[in-house]
């Protein structure tokens, strides 16, 4: 029989070499000894590793007091934001309708390609091109969001997955009808949408505070092969669309000009394949750091 009122509900833990019972007392306060009777019974013996006497009890509870109160102070000096739930709505909003555009394009290339087979790589621009051009126009909103805080992601990465994107979607196919019937269209959308597949439902879920592990291993771990994949079938495309630029002269500025100078579009493509793959580095970088952060193991705090 204990000296005061304990929680009827004792916690249990058994392990390989012990069963572990908690029990907690319903006030925080010192006991001169844990039975009523004065003696102490001779199957009972302290844990000195626990042990606390009066004084080290007391400094914990104060200790604890001064926690609470310093994270109210902290809380009150942070002023609300109004527009906390109109912000949260629109991220979810946004997250989820680019998840339903990604997942149109994937289950309708994944259905072409199984009852068509390879006849679907030539005429994948035609079928997917107008929800392709809808999501990735949408996902400059991902730079904006970034610029004024609505996310904590930084802009660099953003910046160069969204502008390589739509440079090689706007820039490359879409104005080359000659590029919009090649194989690597295919598999550029392709790598694209299953990428997004696992990145928007998990910052969906995030906006409401839900974290799933399935999703979230899966949102830190298929960028590994797919980044470098899609980074690849983009530079095959810029490759196979220098010659077509150097015929056609489009995009090109030539003499006379007002600047006095002459700019050679596959010349600028050469350039930009080399800040791909500099991009691609930024990227794998910083989802690396993320990944770690959230997958690496746990460090533990030292008491």
């Amino acid at each position: 029989e204990f000296l005061e009122p304990v929680e009827p509900k004792p916690v249990c833990r058994v392990t390989q070499r012990q069963l572990n019972i908690t029990v907690q007392k319903k006030e925080s306060n010192w006991w001169e000894r844990l039975t009523k009777q004065e003696k102490r019974p001779l199957f009972l013996a302290p844990d000195f590793d626990r042990w606390l006497d009066e004084s080290d009890a007391e400094m914990e509870l104060k200790e604890k007091e001064e926690e609470k109160i310093n994270k109210m102070k902290i809380e009150s000096r942070v002023p609300k934001d109004p527009f906390k739930h109109l912000k949260k709505g629109y991220l979810i909003m946004y997250n989820l309708v680019q998840f339903l555009g990604f997942s149109w394009i994937f289950v309708n290339m994944t259905v072409r390609l199984f009852i068509l087979g390879k006849d679907s790589f030539y005429d994948t621009f035609h079928t997917i091109s107008d929800m392709m051009y809808f999501c990735q126009t949408l996902a400059l909103m991902e730079i904006m969001n970034s610029l004024i805080g609505l996310v904590r992601s930084p802009l660099i990465p953003a910046i160069v997955q969204v502008f390589g994107r739509n440079f090689v979607l706007f820039v490359i196919l879409g104005s080359l009808e000659e590029m919009q019937s090649k194989p690597v269209v295919f598999f550029i959308f392709y790598f694209w949408s299953i990428t997004e597949l696992f990145r928007y439902p998990y910052y969906m879920l995030s906006c409401i505070g839900i974290e799933w592990k399935p999703l979230t291993w899966l949102r830190y771990t298929v960028w590994i092969p797919l980044y470098p994949l899609g980074g690849l079938a983009e530079a095959v495309c810029i490759v196979q669309s220098i010659p077509i630029f150097s015929e056609t002269g489009k995009f090109s500025l030539g003499l006379p000009n007002p600047l006095n100078v002459t700019i050679q579009f596959p010349f600028v493509l050469q350039i930009y394949l080399i800040a791909l793959f500099l991009g691609l580095f930024v990227n794998f970088r910083h989802l690396y750091k993320q990944r770690k952060h959230h997958l690496g193991p746990k460090k533990r705090k030292m008491k």
